[in-house]
């Protein structure tokens, strides 16, 4: 193994910041990154808006995000990190600054991986600025920052492990994605065809859930349903599941789908089914075609109207057409939990060998056959 050695970010590396404004955001055209996007080491666009063209020069003058670069946030989100890939022309958001990687003696992954490990991110806690409204990195002493790395042989050892583990979960996240896609367009094509309309309230009730403040919750394997999605885990469900949260107030109008049983919060309504008319599985798409988050009340804190919520129409198709889209739909759930369960095992283990791989306490070749049995 070769040795490691203290260096600092500005020998192996070079920190830009970006634009400490926000330009008009449109429709198409380059995107303007948002610390939204930094997601566990991967850069998600999903939270990302767009600039013209115009303004997309004024924004890169400083720098232009380039492939392998090594994207954080210097406020707020501190620890946060993802890499730049390659085909998108971007410009840094507010409060984002990128490390582009001295290459003659650190790889760009192994960087990011540096970036995230356990001991960089106590060296980011102990350095932080704490602010009168938010924390953040001093982008001028940033480079005097300790960092160690190896040789680079070491580097790319550790980053083809991390790596494999990485790009398994990548595949694994677009197959699950693949799979709501299909549903999504089997329920377009079969709500289009069908005749007869139905309220919601004739075949489902937006039910309450349940106050479940984190000090009461007890750790557990039952996922806790915010408006946000899964806040937390507990160990005694509210609802058999599968079954459907749809955000009440928060995220107004988010509809998530848990296969298992789950605890609901207050912050949500669930889905209890009236009838046979339609199925969980039929509703679950219906309510995430229906525009759910514009249905907000009057009152002083919004939430989801649920009376509105309730009288909107569906098309109902005829019972076997219902029946064989519940069948095909399950099977395909099934896989979808499947590939996600796998990658939360894959997960725990990516973050269980990355701080043993990062500090050198763990040769790669003794990683070489876990990683090998997990992918």
């Amino acid at each position: 193994m070769s040795e490691w050695a203290e260096t600092t970010i500005g020998e192996v590396a070079t920190v830009f910041d970006g634009p400490h404004a926000t330009p008009k955001k449109t429709e198409e055209g380059p995107w303007f990154l948002s610390i939204s996007s930094l997601d566990r080491g991967r850069l998600n666009l999903a939270e990302s808006a767009h600039l013209s063209e115009e303004d997309f020069i004024k924004w890169t003058r400083r720098v232009t995000p380039q492939e392998g670069d090594v994207l954080f946030s210097y406020e707020t989100r501190l620890g946060e990190a993802a890499m730049m890939p390659a085909g998108i022309r971007a410009c840094l958001g507010r409060r984002m600054g990128l490390l582009r990687p001295n290459r003659n003696v650190v790889e760009p992954k192994f960087l990011l991986y540096a970036y995230l490990s356990p001991e960089f991110q106590q060296t980011i806690a102990a350095r932080r600025i704490h602010g009168a409204t938010v924390d953040r990195i001093p982008l001028n002493s940033l480079p005097t920052w300790p960092i160690r790395i190896p040789g680079l042989r070491e580097q790319r050892g550790v980053v083809a492990l991390l790596g494999a583990l990485d790009d398994k979960i990548a595949v694994n996240e677009r197959i699950a994605a693949t799979v709501l896609e299909l549903c999504s367009a089997k329920f377009r094509l079969l709500h289009g065809s069908a005749d007869g309309e139905v309220a919601v309230g004739d075949l489902a009730e937006l039910k309450y859930g349940k106050p479940l403040p984190a000090a009461r919750r007890i750790v557990g394997d039952i996922p806790v349903f915010g408006s946000g999605g899964i806040s937390g885990s507990h160990n005694e469900p509210l609802v058999k599941g599968p079954g459907i949260i749809v955000g009440r107030k928060g995220t107004v109008g988010s509809v998530y789908w848990s296969e298992v049983d789950f605890f609901p919060i207050d912050t949500t309504f669930y889905v209890e089914c009236k009838n046979g008319r339609a199925s969980l599985e039929y509703l679950y798409f219906a309510l995430r075609s229906l525009g759910l988050e514009h249905m907000n009340s009057d009152s002083a804190v919004p939430g989801l109207n649920r009376d509105r919520a309730q009288s909107q129409l569906l098309r109902i198709p005829a019972a076997d057409a219902m029946r064989n889209f519940t069948t095909e739909v399950r099977d395909f759930f099934r896989l979808k939990r499947t590939r996600e369960e796998e990658n939360r095992a894959l997960a725990t283990l990516r973050d269980t060998l990355l701080p043993q791989l990062m500090s050198g306490r763990l040769r790669v070749k003794d990683a070489e056959k876990i990683v090998e049995d997990a992918t």
